[in-house]
């Protein structure tokens, strides 16, 4: 598979994820797990992101701005079907990928993680969509990308570990269980990527965000208000 055809993947069980709360007036579906192919895919990409792009400095400008311009519409959504305060996705993506650059950069890897360790913390506390979680496994995509048996199971591992801690937290193993599996299943699309780019639709995904959470809010708003 391309980068396109991931991001077509991803693009898409993305809005399954999205207006399955609008489908279901903000409950848990089988869309929702559907959805959970999404995030791990996105996280693949920054590594990958990392590894092509030509201007880091414009990269990382990119995220920041776009993280900037879709906390709008990412609030007007979630508090559709959460109450408090949350950062986007991009946020996340934004803090696994100045991970990369530290593990990349810095003469210490164990000096590097400990920072990243921290960032990922940061993340958690300041309820990064993904938090902890979405930070650590942008990372690990990095690190093991020259070897598909460690990025695996490493992914693997800390996906089961997070719903592990929502099965003790809420005692709900069944739904949970599910979640986790849905979770997992990206990996098999990621390890099917060729290193191919595919067709260029970089700006139509950084737009693509905001625009459907918005999408979502005023159709939320027709049907239910």
């Amino acid at each position: 598979m391309s980068s396109f055809a991931l991001k077509i993947v991803a693009c898409l069980t993305m809005i399954c994820d999205h207006f399955g709360y609008l489908i279901y007036n903000g409950k848990l579906s089988f869309l929702n797990l559907i959805g959970r192919i999404a995030f791990p895919i996105f996280a693949f990409q920054i590594s990958q992101g990392y590894l092509h792009t030509k201007n880091l400095k414009k990269y990382i400008s990119r995220l920041f701005i776009f993280a900037i311009l879709s906390q709008y519409p990412f609030m007007l959504f979630h508090n559709l079907i959460s109450s408090g305060f949350a950062l986007n996705i991009f946020f996340t993506l934004l803090l696994g990928l100045i991970c990369i650059i530290l593990y990349d950069k810095l003469p210490y890897k164990s000096l590097s993680i400990i920072m990243s360790v921290c960032i990922a913390y940061i993340a958690q506390i300041s309820n990064c969509d993904y938090g902890f979680f979405g930070v650590s496994i942008i990372l690990l995509f990095y690190i093991y990308k020259d070897n598909k048996v460690l990025m695996s199971l490493s992914f693997i591992l800390c996906t089961i570990i997070k719903y592990w801690f929502y099965i003790i937290k809420y005692n709900h193993f069944s739904t949970y269980s599910l979640l986790c599996l849905f979770t997992i299943i990206p990996i098999i699309f990621i390890n099917l990527y060729n290193k191919k780019q595919g067709k260029k639709i970089k700006y139509f995904l950084y737009i693509f965000y905001p625009a459907h959470l918005l999408i979502i809010y005023f159709l939320w708003n027709i049907i239910y208000i």
